[in-house]
């Protein structure tokens, strides 16, 4: 029941994205290989659909393929392209006012399926910071425009020809500053499942989309998103993910903007069933005008910005189905040797995480030293 965050910075592909690869691909082909993700789109018809939807993507991509091994699975996997289907929770909402703009997210879900990866990039040329999924997709994140974004599971589990979610956020704020241009984006990009997504920008525009399996997008009145769509598909498990609830407590807020993240860290948005697969791992509070965010990670709040990003970690208890205090561990990254994590047997470090008995990357890189 617990989970630790890492903060890591790292400009351009290179050892420490490597290292994070060979720590976490184990458990990730394991999913792939048993979700079928082997017959699926071959690697090449692969890079093909990344290069005719988001070809600014795909030397990015060419070099995580290449540092990831090189294999046809691997850049099957990172392609994202008709990817097995994978489910989540969520609350969002992004308020504007004549102060301030933010954008804040609840991401619920059980703590051994979160990669705990805040990273800093500048992989197209330009700083864009957010929490990692599926290795370099975002489910959150900021660029040095001040455009922020942050996914919800759109409770439908059909799927149809398109990319995974997390790799159309991480398009947008590469190529992106302004929420209409996210939204061209958007409608442009096929989803391969149900997501739905809110935006905001340095301006204070904000919005909140509906992704449909295959392609199409819905523009909705509020900026607000929980874990259902609109429609008459009535969502996967709604009376356990209160999706319903949660978005009617979100329609009624009446909150400024800088205190908007508040109203997230009680009831009805906060989630504790950690146990049952369905808690609240992080709270993150975005500000597009500061280009900042605040990480609420179990009662502790940890904030980074794209100007002063610090490296470090955060490990949080979620025992008992309670939030507790954070511990924080001082052990800043920067002074790591990344580039003697070649020695690391990660094979070795990807079955200890999958098994529930994952070290501190430190630790590892000081036993091979």
């Amino acid at each position: 029941m617990t989970l630790t965050f890492d903060a890591v910075s790292e400009p351009t592909p290179g050892p420490k994205w490597r290292a994070r690869w060979e720590r976490s691909w184990p458990a990730y082909e394991a999913w792939f290989v048993a979700r079928g993700g082997d017959n699926g789109p071959t690697a090449s018809e692969s890079r093909a659909a990344l290069k005719q939807h988001m070809p600014e993507l795909v030397p990015t991509y060419d070099r995580l393929a290449e540092l990831a091994g090189g294999t046809d699975r691997a850049k099957q996997f990172l392609s994202t392209w008709c990817p097995p289907t994978y489910l989540g929770g969520c609350s969002l909402a992004a308020v504007a006012d004549a102060e301030d703009v933010r954008l804040v997210r609840n991401y619920d879900l059980s703590p051994t399926l979160n990669e705990g990866l805040l990273l800093r990039t500048e992989w197209t040329g330009r700083a864009v910071m957010g929490m990692v999924e599926f290795l370099w997709g975002l489910s959150d994140g900021i660029n040095q425009a001040g455009l922020s974004i942050a996914l919800a599971y759109g409770g439908r589990s059909e799927s149809a020809e398109g990319f995974g979610i997390t790799t159309i956020l991480r398009y947008v704020l590469e190529t992106c500053d302004t929420v209409d241009q996210a939204l061209t984006v958007l409608h442009r990009v096929p989803s391969h499942m149900a997501y739905n997504v809110v935006l905001a920008d340095a301006c204070g525009a904000t919005a909140s989309v509906e992704l449909s399996p295959g392609g199409g997008a819905k523009v909705m009145d509020k900026a607000i998103a929980t874990n259902h769509q609109s429609g008459a598909t009535r969502a996967d498990r709604p009376d356990f993910t209160k999706t319903e609830e949660r978005h009617a407590h979100l329609s009624g807020l009446q909150t400024p903007a800088r205190d908007l993240a508040k109203s997230f860290l009680a009831a009805p948005l906060i989630q504790t069933r950690y146990g049952e697969g369905f808690g609240t791992l992080f709270t993150a509070d975005y500000d597009p005008k500061a280009r900042t965010l605040a990480l609420t990670i179990a009662g502790d709040r940890w904030e980074q910005s794209l100007g002063g990003f610090a490296e470090g970690q955060r490990t949080a208890n979620y025992a008992s189905g309670a939030l507790t205090a954070a511990t924080d561990a001082t052990g800043v990254r920067a002074g790591i040797d990344w580039a003697a994590a070649v020695r690391v047997d990660w094979s070795r470090v990807g079955r200890d995480y999958a098994e529930g008995n994952g070290r501190s990357v430190e630790d590892y890189i000081a036993e091979y030293a």
